[in-house]
């Protein structure tokens, strides 16, 4: 017998088709048909209810029995020589920090693909249930079994960091020979991109590029178009073949890569920290993308903060968590060289309160109308 007989049957004695309204599937009028389908313990239903009609207001005194009965019938119909994905995306549409419901869903959400995963292990399968979900709302998410779930089922995305062999470099590339490659042929970053001439600051084009992106394959993607948009007007409809890309094109697509990031940002801070965009007018107040902690501090009491909902030192941690700005941290100790630290680039580090002096992340520079200068610590008032 094929395994989906029985869910096919249930799914059109219970909801007369075998593609019902899922509006109406709960409806309080609705009764589901279990037996002969399902092989469930009824003891938990009201006495007098038939397992041939259970009124579907019955359903969550039994409702982990039906789970059970599908998964097992839904793993047993699998074929084994194939792999099977499910995968939930875009969950943070509508995700609120305070909202406990959405949480509890997500939650949910999580415990139910663990379990199929392993269910799936057992039955020696290959499907697979897979949660794709932004680090910010995971790490706001506390519940049991959280750190089990983090150590044996997570896996962090992430691109140019010394903990992955992946690279944005290789993702282009591959883009740039599916979309212009003719026959075999390999299109390299060089191929398009004149690295013989180096950027401000002698960075190469590539490093340059990505220094103005939280790593992540949208934003290169996005950096990239705005490049090459410029690049044809620069030559006109002659084709990349004329000339490769050069500093000019990538100097000009920076300003309306700078306003896509600060949009993009909105979509992810604004619910965590909703007066962010009021802190960001100190940071243009400074007009540099370094300052010097008391210049923060200086500029937030001048803009009329202080003594509000969160103190100066609260924002520089909250702009932190969302690599809005680095903090400095010094070198030497056997740590290697002086660097500013970015959350997006090492996930794990806490802010350093201690720390003196900050930088504002590079795309924001001219979104902000930020100098490439240093604000150096002035005496404060007082």
């Amino acid at each position: 017998m094929n395994c989906m007989d029985p869910i096919e049957r249930f799914v059109v004695d219970t909801y007369g088709s075998r593609d019902p309204d899922l509006t109406q599937i709960f409806t309080p009028t609705k009764e589901m048909r279990l037996r002969p389908h399902f092989d469930i313990n009824l003891k938990a239903l009201k006495a007098g209810v038939s397992p041939e009609q259970v009124p579907i207001t019955e359903l969550p005194t039994i409702v982990q029995e039906v789970n059970r009965n599908l998964q097992n019938l839904l793993l047993l119909s699998v074929n084994e020589e194939n792999e099977y994905f499910i995968a939930f995306d875009e969950l943070d549409l509508g995700f609120d920090p305070e909202n406990q419901d959405y949480k509890n869903r997500l939650i949910g959400l999580l415990l139910a693909c663990r379990d199929i995963n392993n269910a799936a292990r057992e039955a020696g399968v290959k499907f697979f249930a897979v949660i794709f979900l932004r680090d910010d709302i995971y790490n706001k998410l506390q519940f049991e079994d959280k750190n089990k779930i983090t150590e044996n089922f997570a896996s962090l995305i992430e691109w140019d960091t010394p903990r992955t062999n992946r690279t944005l470099r290789d993702l282009m590339e591959r883009r740039f020979t599916l979309r212009l490659g003719e026959k075999e042929e390999n299109i390299s970053w060089e191929t398009l991109f004149n690295e013989t001439q180096e950027m401000t600051g002698r960075q190469s084009k590539y490093n340059h590029i990505t220094d103005r992106t939280y790593l992540r394959p949208r934003d290169m993607i996005k950096f990239c178009n705005l490049v090459l948009f410029e690049y044809n007007k620069r030559i006109g409809d002659g084709g990349l073949q004329n000339d490769k890309i050069d500093n000019v094109d990538i100097n000009k697509a920076r300003h309306s890569y700078s306003q896509y990031f600060l949009n993009e940002l909105d979509d992810e801070i604004h619910k965590h920290v909703p007066r962010y965009r009021d802190y960001l007018e100190v940071i243009k107040a400074i007009g540099a993308w370094q300052f010097d902690k008391n210049v923060f501090l200086s500029k937030f009491e001048n803009q009329g903060f202080g003594g509000g909902e969160r103190s100066a030192l609260e924002v520089l941690r909250a702009l932190f968590e969302f690599s809005v700005l680095g903090f400095y941290r010094p070198g030497g100790g056997g740590y290697g060289g002086s660097e500013y630290i970015f959350k997006y680039k090492e996930p794990g580090t806490q802010f350093d309160a201690t720390s003196s002096r900050f930088r504002v992340h590079p795309a924001l520079i001219e979104a902000l109308g930020l100098k490439r200068t240093n604000v150096v610590d002035p005496p404060l008032s007082g």
